[in-house]
């Protein structure tokens, strides 16, 4: 089986659980460390001739990270192209399944198992919060409806405050999140890199959760250790 992966976390996924499987990758997976596979250009813009000359078996993409007009000429190329969709935690794990399935596991891996246990355990680890999200900046863009990174704040006791927005990735000017009066800011370092010194001045007055991207917006590997990790990120900011 000849893979290659369009998604960072798929790539991740995939990489742990069937080694050698992957033949190329985007140049934005990064995980894990060491990975030795051809690079076949970003998320967004994927060089397809080089993609179809590594004669994959399967090529794993999302249909949020990935662009349609991409996929559609992988398949007139005659590649067999696999598209996720993923938007809430339990969706996340049951996709997971299926691409590594597909991809020739012959086994559930252990790491599966328990992401799920870890998120079977999961809760608010005190009262229910508000939040906006920002993942972007310049211009600034929120968490809006049906997203996975929204369902992963839900289930540890944070509602972000545009989740019944018509958009799933809405603008929203800086001043006007900060008028909707949330209880605290949720910055992660990706898409954007948001740091303690780029995002937080935005908003004075509110607390900042500065919290890692991977484990709030990946589904893979890294959903074993998402609860701890962001629990603990989002606890910080109300110290």
């Amino acid at each position: 089986m000849r893979v290659v992966s369009l998604v960072p976390s798929l790539t991740e996924a995939v990489a742990c659980t069937v080694p050698g499987a992957l033949a190329g990758a985007t140049d934005w997976c990064r995980r894990p460390a060491g990975l030795a596979v051809a690079r076949i250009g970003g998320t967004k813009n994927p060089d397809v001739e080089r993609i179809v000359a590594l004669a994959p078996d399967l090529v794993i993409a999302n249909e949020e990270e990935n662009r349609e007009p991409d996929l559609a000429a992988l398949r007139a190329a005659g590649v067999d192209v696999l598209v996720t969709e993923v938007r809430d935690v339990p969706q996340a794990f049951s996709e997971l399944a299926r691409v590594l399935t597909a991809c020739g596991a012959r086994a559930r891996p252990r790491w599966l198992d328990e992401a799920e246990d870890a998120w079977a355990k999961a809760g608010p680890s005190g009262p229910r919060a508000t939040a906006v999200v920002p993942v972007w900046r310049r211009p600034w863009m929120v968490l809006g409806r049906d997203t996975f990174a929204g369902d992963v704040l839900a289930r540890l006791g944070v509602d972000h405050l545009y989740a019944g927005h018509a958009e799933r990735y809405p603008r929203v000017p800086v001043a006007q999140l900060r008028a909707a009066g949330p209880d605290l800011v949720v910055l992660p370092d990706e898409p954007y890199r948001f740091t303690a010194d780029d995002g937080p001045e935005a908003f004075p007055g509110l607390p900042c959760a500065l919290v890692s991207g991977r484990h709030l917006t990946w589904y893979g590997p890294s959903l074993a250790e998402a609860p701890r990790v962001l629990g603990e990120a989002l606890r910080a900011a109300h110290r």
